[in-house]
Formats: C-alpha cells, sequence, structure tokens
C-alpha cells in the first residue's frame, strides 16, 4: 500500500515557504514481531521545528533533506504484532509526517485522555500544555498578586500559560498581534491584553502593569521583549521558553537589541531558558494535575485545525504568520 510522505526539500535562508517541503509516495512497511502500523489523525506543527531545518547544532538533531520531517503525532492502531497495543488504540509519538507509520510499540505511548478530545494530547494535554505548566511553575512560580506578563500569549503555549498564572492569584497581562486574540485572551481571564500591532508595547504595558512586573514569560524574543526589561521588578524571574522573531533571520543576520545585562542585575532578575524534557520525572504529577484542570473546566484551550496532509506547510508557515489561536494542528485523517 502506498501513502504520502513529507520531506525537507531544501534548507530555508531566512522564512521557509512551499517549495521548503516536499511530497512522496512511499510504501507503508509492514510490521515485525513487536511492532504495530499506526495510522495519523491528528499531527503537530510547532515553532521549535523550525530550528530543526538548519544544519547547525542544537538540542534536537536537525532534519535531513531529502528525509521525512517529524514530530508530535497522535495516531491510530491499524495493524499490531505486539502483545502491548491492540487495533483501535489511539497512541501518541514523535513520528514521521506520512499518513501510516510502522513503529515499534515502545516507541508510542498508549493514550487515556478521560474523555479529553485525543487532539488534546498534542496541545493542553502534550508537550505545549507541560512547557506552560514547568515554565510557569517551576521557573515563573507566581504568586498571588505578583503581574504576569506573557509574550505570544493566543499561543498553545501561552495561553494555558496565563491561565496557570491566574489559577495562583497573579495578575495576568498578555502581548498580541489582533484584537481577535486580545479577545481571546480576556475571554481565558487574562486582565490585560496588549495589541503590539496597534499600541506601543512599552507604554501599553506601563499602563497594564501599574506595579511593574514579577514574572515575564519568554515566547517572542526581539523587540517586543525590550520594552519589557526596564519594568521588572525586584526578583523577578523570566522562564525563557523560545524567541520566535528571530527563528526566520537570513544566514549572517544578527538579532540584535537592547543589552538585558544592567536591568538583570539591577532587578536581581532570574532569567532561565529551559526545555520541557528537563522535567521530565515530573511528567506524570503535571499530566493528572492539567487533566484535572481540564476536567473540571478551569483550563480552557483552542485549536486552530488544518484538514488534510496537503495543508500541513500552510499550518507550518502559519505558525509564523501569527494566523493561529491556542494549538496548530493538522487533521490527517477521521
Amino acid at each position: 500500500m502506498k501513502q504520502q510522505q513529507i520531506q525537507l526539500r531544501e534548507r530555508p535562508d531566512g522564512w521557509p515557504n512551499q517549495e521548503t517541503f516536499d511530497y512522496k509516495e512511499v510504501d507503508v512497511q509492514q510490521p515485525n514481531n513487536g511492532e504495530v502500523v499506526v495510522k495519523t489523525r491528528y499531527l503537530s506543527v510547532d515553532p521549535y521545528m523550525r530550528g530543526r531545518m538548519n544544519d547547525a547544532k542544537s538540542y534536537v538533531e536537525p532534519f535531513q533533506v531529502g528525509e521525512p520531517l517529524n514530530g508530535g503525532i497522535v495516531a491510530e492502531v491499524v495493524e499490531t504484532k505486539s502483545n502491548d497495543l491492540a487495533i483501535g488504540d489511539v497512541v501518541t509519538g514523535s513520528l514521521d509526517w506520512q499518513e501510516y507509520n510502522t513503529v515499534s510499540a515502545n516507541n508510542v505511548r498508549k493514550l487515556n485522555l478521560h474523555g479529553a478530545p485525543m487532539s488534546t494530547a498534542l496541545g493542553v494535554l502534550g508537550m505545549p500544555g507541560l512547557t506552560a505548566y514547568f515554565g510557569m511553575y517551576h521557573i515563573g512560580e507566581p504568586k498571588e498578586g505578583e503581574t504576569v506578563v506573557i509574550s505570544g500569549a493566543a499561543g498553545a503555549v501561552g495561553s494555558i500559560a496565563g491561565q496557570l498564572a491566574k489559577r495562583k492569584g497573579a495578575r495576568v497581562v498578555g502581548i498580541v498581534g489582533s484584537k481577535e486574540k486580545a479577545d481571546y485572551l480576556r475571554s481565558l481571564g487574562f486582565d490585560e491584553a496588549v495589541n503590539y500591532k496597534e499600541e506601543q508595547v512599552g507604554e501599553a504595558l506601563e499602563k497594564a502593569c501599574p506595579d511593574g512586573i514579577d514574572v515575564y514569560f519568554e515566547n517572542v524574543g526581539g523587540e517586543i521583549s525590550d520594552q519589557v526589561w526596564p519594568l521588572l521588578n525586584t526578583f523577578s524571574r523570566v522562564p525563557v521558553c523560545g524567541a520566535i522573531s528571530a527563528y526566520n533571520l537570513e544566514q549572517g543576520e544578527e538579532d540584535i537589541g537592547r543589552r538585558v545585562q544592567g536591568f538583570l542585575v539591577k532587578s536581581r532578575v532570574k532569567m532561565q531558558g529551559f526545555l520541557v524534557g528537563d522535567f521530565q520525572k515530573d511528567f506524570k504529577e503535571a499530566y493528572v494535575n492539567l487533566s484535572q484542570f481540564v476536567q473540571d473546566g478551569e483550563l480552557k484551550f483552542e485549536e486552530t485545525i488544518h484538514e488534510g496532509i496537503e495543508k500541513v506547510p500552510d499550518a507550518f508557515l502559519g505558525l509564523f504568520k501569527g494566523e493561529n489561536i491556542g494549538k496548530q494542528l493538522v487533521k490527517v485523517s477521521e
């Protein structure tokens, strides 16, 4: 049986485009003992994947030109030679971008989402939810009455991080790029939303944060974050999840901005980059808590879903144009 596979055609210099991707027709491999064939139901596109398109050393291996891209996928077992997984089981794992994957049963995790949609395993109950949880609670550590600011606040991570801060009694301000996203944040319980496309960010933040900023959850970097540093309070905390504004710089172009050292020293700021894998020993605790928050209606989420494997490039490119609210997904099959 043949299937569609998405490969990296070429390494982009600057912004990726449709030419970055290539579609190939490949065989669906038959399973050996201990393996299963899984049918892709939902496929995740995430900003970190842009870095993997570069031939550069990082915390994860780069994609290879002429080879399939891969990432978080929710899939259904359609053939099994494993005693651990049965036909119809829903699993998740880091799998190739194609319609079917033949993998060892040990390389996927059977899902029990307690009634939540399976797509949530790639969003609020998956890597983005865990990233928000550990970044906010283990590094940001918001306290009642403190002010928390989040950039990229309407995305998969930022929207969850803000709600988690609200659970601790913090005042939460989100930075977004449209009125629609600002309205969405308010529907989640954010206290204020700053629209960087229509407002001067520094002035808007001063107004929204009259007592300064105690936690800055960093997703964006660049000129937006330059406006945050002067407002940081003494002993504030800055979890650095990402800096999407710099992901599509052309080769040789530098991300130059305001020097932060003076602000960090003056206010004795704790600024820490992190990866969700750093907290693997605490995943079980986080899954239990996030699942309970969702079941109780305390944690709301949004998904922007494209339909069809041919829409994967559109969904990926849309991340960097700010097209998504919440988690960006592709529904590959029913």
